[in-house]
């Protein structure tokens, strides 16, 4: 018998054009614009089964929401990757967890002359007025708003010293703020911005040696950029030597010479403020961050140690009794005048996908997150509000049903932090297909849900633009 979180791990392979669906209730009325996510779609490539999480090829989903009504497309994105994959049945570049196909001298060949994977499976982004599907690469692949085709492609890292830039990034007023990466005998990370229309502007560049910290995202106060500096990478010279035998990142995943840090960098001038160490932890993902007199406060999901992307290999995900990575969301607080970090547990996990009242409260000071809560098995399985005034969670669930990311979108004249609905994009396995959730944000009661015309697998990070201000809603 198949497990509810299972069927969010299988392929789905149909792609439906604006289907109009069914409404369960009702939506807001001032809530018009469309949501969109990125996230796995096809886990095999020729007669291979892919290894890890994020080795799959990119799908997008998306609901337009306008009057009440809701209509659905998906669709793959034709990256590069992608087209091999399906065209010639081969693993073109090497994946997190699935080496390339090839002979060893090719693999090599690929490594050394800079070869990074295109399959952009971790969000999406909308730059100059363009949207893009995005991951950690040199390049954004562009697709059409409404029919979600790909059109083109755009090279991130131009006007940069790096290889690749990061898949999580902030605007504030319309500037990308973001974080480049450079990877050899000397790595680097370039905290760089882009203001609309104009080519980016380095502020300052982190440098290591050849087993940099892993960095998946970072976060923004007012007047600080705050870098996690774990103590977990990739060996790039272990990477190097294992890849014509079939190795790849996370073979040459490991823990680092070096202690665990907050790099709190200032960004007007780009200097190094503070470097606060910390008891080692792994970080994916921050709530928020902001400044708190002599101290920034930084909220995020924390795990213990390199497991929490070890453990994400598919056979450890659809198993019957998955050891499921532990992130729990914490308070750190980073002294900027001395000190070491201290950390408080604001609730306990496995919970992942922190979201926020971003536009209005993202670097300032912030009362409410809103996460992804495991129960049981591999998937989600309850969305959680955190009041991290009153340290209480509230909490949504329905059995059978794993619910995504839940993106916070604000009324329209909002009367408090919390006046909005959350969106989820949720799996529900007994009925096999998925639907698109609207909760209320302030009482977790459903207000609305879409049922899809199909499964789809289980995605990441999303972003909701409204019609007449399509502003990023997560970072």
């Amino acid at each position: 018998m198949e497990h509810t979180w299972q069927a969010g791990l299988r392929t789905q392979r149909e792609e439906c054009q604006g289907v109009e669906l069914d409404v369960e209730g009702s939506f807001p009325e001032w809530l018009e614009g469309t949501f969109i996510s990125n996230g796995p779609g096809q886990f095999e490539i020729g007669d291979r089964t892919l290894e890890h999480w994020f080795d799959v090829l990119a799908m997008l989903r998306a609901v337009r929401i306008s009057d009440g009504t809701a209509r659905y497309t998906n669709r793959f994105v034709r990256s590069e990757d992608f087209t091999v994959a399906r065209e010639e049945g081969r693993v073109r570049r090497g994946l997190p967890g699935t080496p390339a196909d090839g002979s060893p001298l090719g693999r090599l060949y690929g490594a050394l002359a800079g070869g990074f994977q295109d399959n952009p499976s971790i969000g999406v982004a909308r730059l100059d007025g363009k949207l893009y599907a995005v991951t950690e690469s040199p390049v954004g692949i562009e697709v059409d708003p409404d029919s979600l085709e790909t059109v083109g492609r755009r090279d991130l890292t131009e006007g940069l010293d790096a290889d690749v830039t990061l898949g999580h990034f902030h605007v504030e007023d319309g500037t990308q703020w973001g974080l480049a990466a450079s990877f050899g005998g000397e790595s680097s990370y370039t905290l760089f911005r882009r203001p609309p229309g104009e080519p980016p502007k380095p502020v300052t560049r982190l440098v290591y040696d050849g087993q940099p910290p892993y960095v998946h995202a970072f976060a923004l106060t007012e007047r600080y950029a705050v870098v996690p500096e774990m103590p977990f990478g990739v060996d790039f010279r272990r990477l190097l030597l294992g890849v014509p035998r079939g190795g790849t990142f996370l073979d040459a995943f490991a823990r680092r010479d070096a202690p665990a840090r907050f790099r709190v960098l200032d960004r007007t001038t780009g200097e190094s403020v503070a470097a606060v160490p910390a008891e080692p932890f792994f970080v994916y993902h921050f709530a928020n961050a902001y400044e708190d007199g002599d101290s920034v406060v930084v909220d995020c999901v924390r795990f213990d140690d390199e497991t929490a992307i070890t453990g994400l290999r598919l056979a450890n995900l659809r198993s019957d009794d998955p050891d499921l990575p532990r992130g729990d969301f914490v308070r750190y607080r980073l002294p900027l005048e001395g000190g070491r970090a201290d950390c408080e547990l604001l609730c306990p996990g496995p919970v992942e996908f922190p979201t926020i009242n971003y536009d209005r409260y993202n670097g300032r000071p912030y009362r409410y997150a809103y996460l992804a809560a495991t129960d049981d098995g591999s998937l989600p399985t309850a969305i959680a509000k955190v009041d991290t005034d009153d340290r209480t969670t509230t909490r949504w669930s329905q059995p059978g049903l794993h619910p995504g990311e839940a993106i916070f979108v604000p009324a329209s004249s909002p009367r408090s932090e919390d006046d909005g609905v959350l969106l989820s994009l949720a799996l529900d396995a007994p009925a096999d297909r998925s639907v698109l959730l609207c909760l209320d944000a302030e009482t977790l009661t459903e207000r609305a849900r879409a049922p899809l015309p199909h499964r789809l697998p289980y995605a990441f990070h999303g972003q909701f633009y409204a019609t007449a201000n399509p502003t990023r809603s997560m970072a």
